[in-house]
């Protein structure tokens, strides 16, 4: 399966202010379904039919989408999201629909019958977008977002939705034994006959669900979407925050200016007034605002004050900012 064209540059420009904007109202909270659909409806300027667990996610005028996101955890030292190009990875489910009569059947047999309960499905989603096409013609596609825990990446990439063909594939059973408090589990590999690859996992232990394996393109892919939205490095000595309008605003009521130079300053001189200070509500509103400060300011944020996004980081700094001027810390 090839990687699909999906967002153009003007189309790429706006989700990342979207997704930055989404990252600052979050405070850290977990990256939902809906939050992803509706960055990408607006994004694309399709109306956003909200995201669902029972039905395709995107279905506009002849395009299907079925979003598949997964959290990924770069390697210890700093890695970038992007050190998961190129490499193949396990999705928990592609769907729970999915029914397996005898676990202990011939595999074969069940494979055919499982990879066609998946036909069905697919069918399902392409005659509901065929439904909603104003010329009968379908586009279905698979949607596939990693992101890392601290929402700072994101890699995105579309993938046409193709029926499996049972004699295309092979299957046998996995037995897992028991390993500490954990029951012995039993599961069906599905492999790819043409390469010998993993491509399907189906569990029958706690609910049967269908695991896919899916192949993240590499970084030249021009497909592929990169996206930082969080402390993103400008050159050896330049790091731009995004914070959200009215966190903007107040630093620029207290510092006369956003630019790079007084913010820096300002948390420079912060840092020797580090307190434990309560997380603040972000106000939703107006699109977030890239600040950009020194390689030394974000340095002394990330180690003094361990914040969860650089909205938080730049709230600390006006509580501290605050603090100063009601001379609190005399």
């Amino acid at each position: 399966m090839r990687t699909l064209p999906c967002l153009t540059l003007d189309e790429r420009r706006e989700l990342k202010v979207l997704l930055s904007t989404k990252v600052v109202t979050m405070m850290g909270r977990k990256l939902e379904e809906g939050d992803w659909s509706e960055v990408y409806c607006r994004a694309k300027g399709i109306p956003e039919g909200g995201w669902s667990n029972l039905t395709i996610d995107v279905n506009h005028r002849g395009l299907g989408i079925e979003f598949k996101m997964l959290r990924v955890k770069p390697k210890a030292g700093g890695d970038s999201i992007l050190s998961f190009c190129g490499r193949t990875i396990m999705h928990p489910a592609a769907t729970r629909s999915i029914r397996i009569g005898d676990v202990y059947a011939d595999p074969e047999s069940v494979k055919v019958d499982v990879l066609l309960q998946y036909r069905q499905l697919i069918d399902a989603h392409m005659n509901r977008v065929r439904d909603g096409s104003p010329d009968g013609s379908v586009d279905v596609r698979f949607g596939w977002l990693l992101w890392e825990r601290k929402l700072r990446e994101f890699l995105y990439f579309e993938e046409r939705m193709c029926k499996p063909d049972p004699d295309a594939y092979y299957a046998e059973w996995h037995e897992t034994p028991p390993r500490g408090s954990r029951k012995p589990s039993r599961s069906l590999w599905i492999y790819r006959r043409e390469s010998g690859k993993k491509r399907y996992s189906v569990t029958t232990t706690a609910g049967i669900k269908l695991q896919p394996y899916f192949d993240v393109p590499t970084a030249a892919d021009p497909n592929l979407v990169y996206v930082r939205v969080q402390s993103e490095a400008l050159s050896e000595d330049v790091v731009q925050l995004w914070i959200s309008a009215t966190t903007a605003d107040r630093l620029r009521r207290t510092l006369g200016s956003l630019g790079s130079r007084v913010v820096s300053e300002a948390i420079v001189d912060a840092s020797r007034f580090v307190s434990e200070i309560d997380r603040l509500d972000v106000r939703e509103g107006r699109l977030a605002v890239p600040v950009r400060i020194s390689r030394q300011a974000h340095d002394l944020l990330e180690q003094d004050w361990c914040p969860i996004s650089d909205e938080h980081a730049i709230q600390h700094l006006l509580r501290v900012l605050a603090l100063r001027r009601e001379e609190r810390w005399i």
